[in-house]
């Protein structure tokens, strides 16, 4: 699902999460998979798929607890 290129991993990671919760594929408050299942699903280092979260997380598409991480509710 990362193609090489131009486009960092982490950014294609962040796009695709974020097309996700955009259209509803990810609803509100559902969790998103772990960290490590998401680094595996992408082929990626865990390293990579935190900083797509983080970012996500500064733009309020999703919040975290330390039981994982959450699509943040509309609005929020």
């Amino acid at each position: 699902m990362i193609t090489p290129g131009p486009v960092a991993p982490w950014r294609q990671i962040h796009a695709d999460l974020e097309k996700q919760i955009t259209s509803g594929k990810l609803p509100p408050g559902s969790r998103l998979p772990s960290i490590s299942d998401l680094a595996q699903h992408y082929d990626v280092a865990l390293t990579t798929v935190r900083k797509a979260l983080d970012v996500l997380k500064a733009d309020g598409l999703v919040v975290t607890s330390p039981m994982g991480t959450y699509v943040a509710e509309r609005g929020k």
